[in-house]
């Protein structure tokens, strides 16, 4: 048996993959027009800043998507979801290809960003099918291929753009792919409802139970707070590194920073691996290394900041840092709560977001008055936020306080020999016809 046929014994063959491509596909359509921006403006005869409307109508979207949709896929039918979800977005994109001003532009991203969530619905429908103690090597493939999409997409409709001489070839390709994916996820998909058991609760009794999770679930409350401190360091490094290497000693065009996109791609491959970390010594031992190599890369930053090669190592330790802890997050937040799953990932997947959202901003403030050095020291604050966050979940935990809500007592030693608390059952419900919740 292959090591994707042991991940998902009951599954289709081929299914890790097809969910590994979905994601890349789908979550490229949020980052894809970046680097459009500025063609944009051109083509409508607007400012910079107007242009920017499309950006920010996709992250809006994005929010929406995430709070409104995500949770659908614990009682949903999922090859029905997914297949709306797609087809959405994929006339979203034609429309957004065709529009003729930037009002209806900034409305076609907000509607495709909104339906881009699917990849948040396929992660905890990949636990739900995975073997007894493989939900990290699952999450850590489609993980993995979340990351190659956000920063492979820039670089790919820049080349788009810059051989048809249009904004327009981006949103077209982006069609194309989602339209393929249409064709392919919905027959990997379970047949049956998103939640393996129950009956289905209304959508405003989805929504309503959103609140109680977070006292309900430690396991939740700790990787949220991680996974958003985490990506606010993140994305405040990329928010400004344009800026960066624009500016003396370096001076560099701002299409450099799709290039450093392309060269961060092999710390994202190796943060693979660390979802089978998770499954053998727990995720909290993974978000040890996590925070470990984001403080590296903040550290080649701050000391080596002028230098390029630095700047491309500490992008791939960044990278390999800021994933491999989204990976081991959700490794304990799924296997907290099976039967809420997608529930706990709305509620995980919003904070990230809005530690991004906190971190773009702290970092823009402080790089305006600081420089890069200000904006590197911001990431560093809250990194040592994270590190006081799990010191203290870790002391807790030696302390016999957190108990089976932490994902790190529901690893299962069946695949890698050593000792662990029992956990919930994984067991593969692919092809079930399951009945409504």
């Amino acid at each position: 048996m292959t090591t994707a046929a042991a991940a998902m014994p009951n599954a289709r063959r081929g299914t890790i993959p097809v969910f590994a491509a979905a994601t890349a596909v789908t979550v490229s359509n949020i980052y894809f027009t970046q680097p459009l921006l500025e063609q944009i403006a051109r083509s409508f005869h607007i400012s910079a800043a107007a242009a920017g409307l499309v950006a920010t109508a996709g992250q809006i979207g994005y929010a929406l998507g995430i709070v409104a949709i995500v949770p659908l896929a614990d009682g949903a039918r999922l090859r029905r979801l997914s297949a709306v979800l797609l087809t959405v977005t994929a006339l979203a994109l034609v429309a957004g290809a065709f529009a003729p001003s930037i009002t209806l532009l900034s409305m076609a991203a907000l509607i495709l960003s909104a339906t881009t969530v699917l990849p948040q619905v396929i992660m905890p429908t990949a636990v739900s099918m995975a073997a007894k103690g493989q939900a990290g090597r699952v999450l850590g493939a489609i993980g993995t291929a979340l990351t190659m999409g956000a920063l492979v997409s820039r670089s790919v409709s820049g080349v788009l753009a810059e051989i048809t001489g249009t904004w327009r070839a981006g949103f077209l390709f982006s069609a194309l792919a989602t339209a393929a994916m249409l064709l392919i996820l919905p027959r990997y998909m379970p047949a049956g409802a998103g939640r393996e058991a129950g009956e289905s609760p209304g959508y405003r009794r989805l929504l309503g139970s959103l609140p109680g999770l977070f006292p309900r679930y430690p396991a939740l409350r700790m990787s949220a707070a991680l996974g958003g401190l985490v990506f606010a360091a993140f994305s405040g490094f990329w928010a400004m590194l344009a800026f960066h290497l624009t500016q003396q000693p370096i001076g560099l065009g701002s299409a450099a920073v799709g290039l450093f996109g392309i060269a961060a791609v092999p710390g994202a491959l190796a943060a693979r691996y660390s979802g089978r970390m998770a499954d053998r010594w727990g995720p909290t031992a993974v978000n040890a290394v996590s925070l470990t190599s984001v403080a590296l890369a903040l550290a080649l930053f701050l000391v080596a900041g002028d230098s390029l090669v630095a700047l491309l190592v500490g992008c791939n330790l960044l990278g390999y840092g800021t994933t491999s802890g989204q990976i081991a997050n959700q490794v304990r937040v799924f296997t907290a709560g099976p039967e809420v799953r997608a529930r706990l990932n709305t509620l995980y997947m919003f904070s990230v977001f809005a530690g991004g959202a906190t971190g773009t901003a702290v970092a823009g403030a402080l790089f305006a008055a600081y420089g890069w050095s200000g904006a590197i020291g911001g990431g560093f604050g809250f990194l040592g936020l994270a590190v006081v966050v799990l010191a203290l979940h870790t002391r807790r935990t030696r302390g016999g306080s957190v108990v089976a809500d932490d994902a790190d007592s529901a690893m299962d030693a069946g695949t890698s020999g050593g000792p662990s608390l029992p956990g919930p059952d994984l067991a593969a419900v692919a092809g079930q016809e399951a009945p409504g919740r």
